[in-house]
């Protein structure tokens, strides 16, 4: 005998008060069995409706062959249909009091029609077999902040087409799966961000207008199909995060909007329910069901998709109720303000949820603004995110980089200014699509100069990238130099690695990635300066730049000396914080790496004197865009003290305490 599947006065209450986090296994469609029959019992939440049918390809799409009826409380409409079975189309028909008839899609369905098609489709989630207990064990108990985070952002459609020659290209999950993977290990992230999987129904919005939260798309397969991708990544040690967009949904007519002849998901008043700019709807907070809806959502990934985390969308949007609108479009809460308090307590609640659950699952929030403690617990007054992503820094490193040399020296305290607010949050440092679209180029392509001098920058700039504080997030593409701006239309121009300085920068990142995870002091202490140490902050004449990340046990710490002009610094002094050894583990002028070559020593000893206020220095010839990394020991192993408490240079701190209050 199957198991049947039906909604409990439990359930309806839990689902009421918003905290029923397995709705999802009530609400949709789910195999069932009645009687000795075989079916798929069907639940919707439409507390306004008149009338409810289920039709499909199962019933011929008759209008009056299976009626739900409503549960005690007669918010939600459930039936069982026998002879369903996998693979078929469906969709509510929901009819009005005034007598209107709607054709909805379910909210809660787990596989959809293929677009342009909208119907949802039966299916169950149970059969797969999951053979990821290793990538469990191997991330179980450990801190996570203290572990290497480099992201590679991968959009499926446009990573690469099949050679099949089909009108989409689409290779399913499976082929994508085999591919990624290689790829992946090869250049050694750590992980994997997936942008457009939750289903929606223009390729245009690269995922960002969701009509099937509990979907993965039909474009790449099945959801099983989707489960061997992600059990594939783990079984390689890459972990999986997932775009996530609980700020707003698209309007189509099928989807949540007006859903049930009235705003259930979003909120009536289009002062609080709609984004004028982006033409979508947004959630109504207020209502227990639709935080419920979100909060479940975000475990189903979880739970049936073996997700490691979770990068929430336009979390600045929710946050505040004027953003993006003008006087007149949003409406103050009760104190008169425009923060979103029940936004504040919706992350709260999800990320007590999530991550009181599962503490080694990232939830990460794309915050553009000073909101504080995005990352901080929430019974410390914080949202409770694992990360934040540092858009100030993204910005400044960006306008920094466009610059022509000559300018760069005016603007010399934009790369050292996040360094300045690092500790108040947990921070990733990303370089995501949103950078390479919309007339703004790829990242090479923003950087000045000839095309040599273009990449020359582009792979200083990246090693500043990976020994700033902060885990890191590349977009696909940008790793080996894709000169065109990203199309969710085509693919990535593979055919660039045919070209000396394409290859020399696939190589460069890889390596940096391979020296980020082999060095803990690169990515151990990323939120205090315990682990972080400007040499000179302050060369704004010649705009070069020194640190050094330091290790907690005080071993294996790595100085960087970048340099940002096409001009060569001979005999370059940089102050070090100890005599010894300086070893030389990258140099992106190498010519193996499209650079003009290279004289700095593999090894260099440090002198004895007084140097950028540092008891020792090493000296070098500095290429031009040169980027240098060396490793070194404390050769007394002090380990690192956790502090928050600027350690540079006085003239370093008083320079950039001027650039700070100008901010």
């Amino acid at each position: 005998m199957g198991q049947k599947v039906f909604i409990s006065e439990a359930d309806e209450y839990l689902f009421g008060q918003g905290t029923h986090y397995e709705i999802y296994e009530k609400l949709g469609a789910h195999p069932s069995e009645e009687n000795g029959k075989k079916g798929y019992f069907f639940a919707v939440w439409a507390p306004n409706a008149a009338d409810v049918h289920v039709i499909g390809s199962f019933n011929n799409w008759d209008e009056t062959a299976h009626q739900l009826k409503r549960t005690k409380t007669g918010n939600i409409w459930t039936g069982f249909v026998p002879g369903v079975g996998i693979g078929q189309l469906y969709k509510y028909l929901i009819t009005t009091p005034e007598g209107k008839k709607l054709y909805k899609a379910d909210p809660y369905a787990n596989f959809a029609e293929l677009r342009p098609g909208n119907a949802s489709r039966t299916t169950d989630l149970s059969g797969f077999k999951w053979t990821d207990s290793k990538w469990y064990e191997s991330i179980k108990g450990k801190e996570i902040t203290r572990q290497p985070l480099a992201i590679y952002e991968c959009h499926i459609g446009s990573w690469m087409k099949h050679p099949d020659g089909t009108e989409d290209g689409f290779y399913t999950y499976r082929q994508f799966a085999d591919r990624i993977v290689e790829y992946l290990k090869e250049m050694k992230y750590t992980h994997v961000e997936l942008i457009g999987i939750a289903e929606h129904p223009f390729d245009g919005s690269w995922g960002y207008q969701v009509t099937g939260y509990y979907a993965p798309t039909a474009r790449y397969g099945e959801p099983s199909d989707f489960m061997y991708l992600v059990n594939k990544l783990h079984k390689n040690n890459i972990g999986v995060i997932l775009d996530w967009v609980p700020a707003h949904f698209a309007t189509d007519e099928f989807g949540l909007a007006c859903f049930d002849g009235q705003c259930i998901y979003e909120h009536p008043d289009p002062r609080k329910g709609e984004h004028p700019d982006w033409g979508t709807k947004i959630f109504n907070l207020e209502k227990p069901e639709v935080k419920n809806f979100l909060i479940a959502n975000a475990l189903f990934w979880i739970r049936k998709f073996h997700v490691d985390g979770l990068r929430v969308d336009a979390v600045a949007s929710m946050l505040y109720l004027d953003y993006g609108k003008k006087d007149g479009q949003w409406i103050p809460n009760k104190y008169g303000e425009n923060k979103n308090l029940e936004a504040i307590e919706f992350f709260k609640h999800l990320n007590s949820v999530v991550r009181g659950t599962y503490p080694e699952v990232l939830t990460i929030a794309e915050e553009s603004t000073a909101w504080p403690k995005v990352t901080a617990p929430p019974e410390e007054g914080g949202l409770g995110f694992a990360y934040k992503w540092n858009m100030g820094w993204m910005h400044d490193f960006c306008e920094y980089m466009k610059l022509d040399p000559y300018f760069r020296q005016g603007a010399h305290y934009m790369m050292t200014f996040a360094m300045s607010y690092n500790s108040s949050e947990k921070y990733i440092l990303p370089l995501s699509h949103d950078e390479v679209v919309h007339l703004k180029c790829s990242m090479v392509e923003k950087m000045p100069g000839y095309k040599v001098d273009k990449y020359a920058n582009l792979r200083v700039g990246y090693t500043y990238m990976f020994g700033h504080s902060g885990k890191k997030l590349l977009f696909m593409g940008q790793d080996f130099g894709q000169e065109r701006e990203w199309s969710e239309k085509r693919e990535l121009d593979w055919y660039l690695l045919e070209n000396e300085l394409n290859r020399g920068m696939k190589d460069y990142v890889g390596e940096l990635l391979k020296i980020y995870r082999k060095y803990p002091a690169l990515y151990e202490v990323d939120d205090d300066w315990g682990g972080f140490e400007w040499i000179n902050a302050d060369d704004k004449e010649r705009s070069t730049y020194s640190f050094y990340r330091r290790a907690i046990d005080g071993r294996d710490n790595i100085l960087f000396v970048l340099n940002m002009t096409p001009v060569e610094r001979k005999g370059f002094m940089v102050g070090v914080p100890f005599a010894g050894t300086y070893t030389k583990i990258l140099d992106s002028a190498e010519k193996k790496y499209g650079g003009v070559g290279s004289n700095v020593e593999t090894k260099i000893e440090a002198v004895a004197g007084l140097c950028d206020y540092k008891d020792y220095s090493i000296t070098l010839d500095l290429p031009p865009y040169g980027a240098e990394v060396f490793v070194f020991q404390n050769p007394e192993l002090e380990p690192v003290k956790k502090t928050t408490a600027r350690k540079t240079t006085k003239k370093a701190t008083t320079k950039t305490t001027k650039t700070t209050k100008k901010k």
